[in-house]
């Protein structure tokens, strides 16, 4: 089943990234971190369908999608910043991704944040943060998503990382051994493991170096 939604807002987070809020269709819901499949309604876009998380709560009365463009590429999310308030998009039923399967950390390179982002936020309201750190790359540290909002969740350890500069409140370079290492990850730890493919298959390998293997590593579904 499909649904038309209509965009209510649009919202620079950084220079490529979009947070879109849409109406909520009647007994629309989702579980924090699943995914839905979006296509525009503009000529020439409607069959092109891509995979997409939601970043609201399941108790918010709108849907909102945390959306990183890629000005590179001539693809849908390229669309994405030109979309005006009113215009509408269609969705499909949730599905899979990433659920909350207790605390742990939460690894993200980019836009591979988005899952986290409904997961942590429900985790805040519940005061549920005890034992969680977020771990999140980027190339530039203007380049991470809500690096504020994480800042500011109580119980959260956040953990930012940039390939290009330095700061004193970032790690410079990118995930690898010497720096999962240096995290002191627990050999029992729940890790949740979102990015480029390349970067997931990389980190999931030096976890495997600590003792982190199998089931404890959460990635999409």
């Amino acid at each position: 089943m499909r649904y038309e939604i209509f965009l209510e807002e649009l919202e620079s987070l950084t220079p490529s990234v979009r947070r879109l809020r849409f109406n909520k269709p009647d007994d629309f819901t989702f579980e924090p971190g699943q995914a839905t499949d979006l296509a525009l309604t503009r000529d020439g876009w409607r069959n092109e369908v891509r995979p997409f998380t939601f970043t609201s709560l399941p108790s918010d009365p709108f849907l909102e999608f945390t959306i990183k463009s890629y000005p590179s590429h001539d693809g849908v999310t390229k669309q994405i910043p030109h979309l005006e308030k009113g215009e509408s998009v269609t969705i499909g039923s949730p599905w899979g991704a990433i659920a909350d399967k207790g605390p742990g950390f939460f690894i993200a390179g980019g836009a591979g944040v988005t899952p986290f982002i409904p997961i942590l936020r429900n985790r805040s309201i519940d005061r549920n943060l005890d034992g969680c750190t977020l771990v999140l790359a980027d190339q530039l540290y203007d380049a991470l998503i809500l690096r504020d909002e994480w800042r500011a969740m109580t119980g959260l350890r956040t953990e930012f990382v940039v390939s290009e500069g330095s700061r004193e409140d970032s790690h410079s370079g990118k995930i690898d051994d010497a720096l999962l290492s240096d995290l002191g990850i627990p050999n029992d730890a729940l890790v949740y493991l979102c990015g480029p493919p390349p970067m997931e298959d990389a980190v999931a390998g030096s976890l495997n170096k600590i003792g982190i293997t199998g089931g404890q590593i959460i990635r999409e579904q």
